[in-house]
Order: structure tokens, then C-alpha cells, then sequence
């Protein structure tokens, strides 16, 4: 019952369009000679009935969409279809830009190198592979040192004797105490540990002061370390250098502290960074200057070695400004599709002036506040060459 229902629906929509079409197409005849064209190929254009050459099906009439100024109307859902979106045109700060090429690098000033806190012999390293990523307050390695077992005596001893004589004085030795073990490395919690359990430990765990990859490892297992020796270099990659190549010519267009865009290999999205460093040097045997930007790396998703370009933006102009895709390029120059009031998309010769990766300065043939079409112009380009043939914007001028 209910396919029935749904049938005899659709019927009765395809009846009302079909009555439409008859009345379209009897006014069609009163102003126009009918035109015929193959559903699956719309190159194919007569002006009588038949068979497509190509793929011999037959001919159908071709609409009345395209008027004779080359606008075109189209019903919401062709819009959809075809990915047709409008902006307001505005004025808007834009420049040129220049391109380098570039790369990142690890920013040393988030680079902690790990040192022996005190003479001693490794007895356990709890990374041996670089690369591994680290945690702060993970255990980094073991070590048995004699001098920081005397002191843990000697805070046992200040103990004692504070819990037995409770002056004032000996108080003070304690917690003198306890503050040389912490500048040797042990944690408040380790002290605690100590102090509860009033029994030395010979044997130190050292924990990792910073989250990171370990970039490098300086010691072995058995070896035996001064107090200052490196033991692992931990590199931070929540923050990330790009150094690019600055021509001489191009110097005069940044300075430190200006804001730049970095396009990453293999990432779609560009980021913002910041110049801190321009070199005051030119590179030996060379005329380029190294530039550095620090850019915000806090998924961990950008590393090091990556190759960048980094754009600088400059001469920037308040001016009409649509992206690059909106502007129609041909033999008769440049074109943008503007929708009318009527609902119409109409083409519109232009001419532009300053243009960069992303957008385009239009300095004659739009004003501002007209709605232009920015996604889809070349789909409607085409359509008006498919249905007009020849030359689409002959009689169009700037």
C-alpha cells in the first residue's frame, strides 16, 4: 500500500514538472529557435532533432538557462551540485609575497641536557635508544654514589637528633640537611621516603626534569661519572625553529618580531610563526642570510627536518581583494561571475592588479558589496561555453 502511495507521488510530481516544461518551452519557441544537444555530450549542439554523432543516442532540447548577456540561472539544487558560493566583495589589507625555502629545526632554547648530579657509577639507564619520548618525573637512570650516600648519613644523624632533643638548632641542621640532598638531585618524595624508612639508600633513581625525545645518550651502563657529566640531551618539541633563505635583495622585507606563514611538507594548513632571529652574516661562500621563526608545535605532529617554505607578505595595500580561483582567466582577459538580484549569475570582464598565492586585487569592474561568486566559477564558465559555443565573452569589455 504504502509503494503504491509513494508512486502515484512521484506521478504527480513528474506531472507538474512536465506540465512546466511544456509551458517553458512554448515560450522558449516564441523567442528562440530550439536548440538540441546529447545528454552525454553537451559539446554536441544542433538545430534540429537526431542522433549524438559520438555515442548515437538521441538528441534532447537544450534549455532556455542562458540568456543572451551570458548569465545563467540555476535552481538551488545545480547550485549545491556544483559547489556555488558567494562572498560580499570588501576591502581588505593584502601584499605580495615572497617564497623561501626552509626547514625545521629543533629549537635549542627547549633543550635540556641532563647532567650527574654527583660522582657515582650508572648502574641502570632506563633509556637506551634516542628517539624514545620521555615524561617529566620519569625515572631516567640509576646511580650508586658514595658522596651522596655520606650526606644521606648525615641527614639520618640531624634526624635523630631533632626527634630526640627537639631544640631549635638542631632543627636547622636538619632541614640544611635536607635541602643538600635535594640540590643533589633526590626529590622531596625520595627525602620522605628516607626519612621514613631511616635507612640509607645506595642505589638513586634520577627522574627526567623535562617532557621530551631523548636526542642523545652520553652514557653506559657500568660507566663511571663526575659530578657535571652529560648523560642524555631531551629535546621539547612543543615549540619548533624554521630557518629559511633570505637573499640579500630581500632583507629590507623582514625584521625581527614581524609575523610570517610557514607551509609545511605534507600538511595541507599553513601556520603562523614569528621571526626571533635574522643572521647578521651572509652564510660563508655565499649571499644569503639565515632567518628563524618559532612556530607553536603542541600535537607533536611537525619534526625535525621537515622541509618548509616560509612566506613573507609586503607592500601591503588596502584594495578589492577575491582569492585566485574566483578570477576567470581567457583569451579576452579576466572575468569574475556576479549574482544578480534576480537570482541570475552573470559574468563580469575585470581588471586586477596585485596578486599572491591566495588572492587576487580587483581594480576595475566590481564595487564594493556586490555578491561574487569565489567556489564554482570555472563550473559556470564552462557551462556558458558549452551552451553558447564559440567565443563566450565576445562582446564582454572591461
Amino acid at each position: 500500500m504504502k509503494t503504491t502511495l509513494k508512486f502515484g507521488a512521484l506521478l504527480l510530481i513528474a506531472l507538474v514538472f512536465s506540465n512546466c516544461g511544456k509551458k517553458d518551452e512554448h515560450a522558449h519557441h516564441t523567442e528562440a529557435a530550439v536548440k538540441y544537444t546529447c545528454p552525454m555530450h553537451p559539446q554536441i549542439i544542433q538545430d534540429k532533432p537526431g542522433t549524438c554523432p559520438i555515442c548515437g543516442m538521441d538528441l534532447v532540447k537544450m534549455d532556455a538557462s542562458t540568456g543572451a548577456d551570458g548569465s545563467i540561472m540555476l535552481n538551488e539544487s545545480q547550485i549545491k551540485l556544483a559547489n556555488i558560493t558567494t562572498t560580499l566583495t570588501r576591502f581588505e589589507n593584502m601584499g605580495e609575497n615572497t617564497i623561501l625555502t626552509g626547514r625545521l629545526m629543533v629549537n635549542e632554547e627547549q633543550t635540556e641536557v641532563v647532567s650527574s648530579r654527583v660522582q657515582g657509577r650508572i648502574e641502570k639507564l632506563y633509556f637506551k635508544e634516542t628517539g624514545q619520548k620521555v615524561m617529566q618525573g620519569q625515572a631516567l637512570y640509576e646511580i650508586y654514589s658514595e658522596p651522596l650516600l655520606t650526606i644521606q648519613q648525615e641527614y639520618l644523624l640531624a634526624l635523630r637528633q631533632f626527634d630526640e632533643l627537639k631544640e631549635d638548632r638542631y632543627e636547622s641542621f636538619l632541614k640544611a640537611s635536607e635541602k643538600k640532598l635535594i640540590l643533589f638531585g633526590m626529590t622531596k618524595e625520595q627525602v620522605g621516603e628516607l626519612a621514613e624508612r631511616k635507612k640509607t639508600n645506595s642505589r638513586i633513581v634520577f627522574l627526567s626534569p623535562v617532557s621530551g625525545v631523548i636526542a642523545r645518550i652520553d652514557a653506559t651502563e657500568g660507566q663511571y661519572v663526575s659530578e657535571g657529566s652529560a648523560l642524555y640531551r631531551i629535546e621539547k618539541l612543543d615549540q619548533i625553529w624554521v630557518e629559511g633563505e633570505l637573499y640579500a635583495g630581500e632583507s629590507s622585507l623582514v625584521k625581527t618580531g614581524d609575523s610570517v606563514r610557514v607551509q609545511i611538507s605534507g600538511f595541507e594548513d599553513k601556520v603562523e610563526g614569528k621571526i626571533t632571529f635574522i643572521s647578521p652574516e651572509y652564510r660563508q661562500g655565499s649571499q644569503i642570510i639565515m632567518l628563524r621563526a618559532v612556530i607553536a608545535n603542541s600535537k607533536r605532529e611537525f619534526l625535525p627536518g621537515m622541509q618548509a617554505t616560509v612566506i613573507l607578505s609586503h607592500s601591503e595595500k588596502n584594495a578589492i581583494a577575491l582569492p585566485v580561483d574566483a578570477v576567470i582567466r581567457d583569451a579576452k582577459g579576466s572575468h569574475v561571475w556576479i549574482l544578480e538580484k534576480n537570482g541570475a549569475f552573470k559574468p563580469r570582464m575585470v581588471a586586477t592588479g596585485l596578486e599572491n598565492f591566495e588572492k587576487i586585487e580587483i581594480t576595475k569592474g566590481v564595487e564594493e558589496k556586490e555578491n561574487v561568486v569565489i567556489t564554482g566559477a570555472y563550473l559556470l564558465y564552462g557551462e556558458l561555453v558549452l551552451k553558447k559555443g564559440g567565443d563566450p565573452m565576445a562582446g564582454h569589455h572591461h
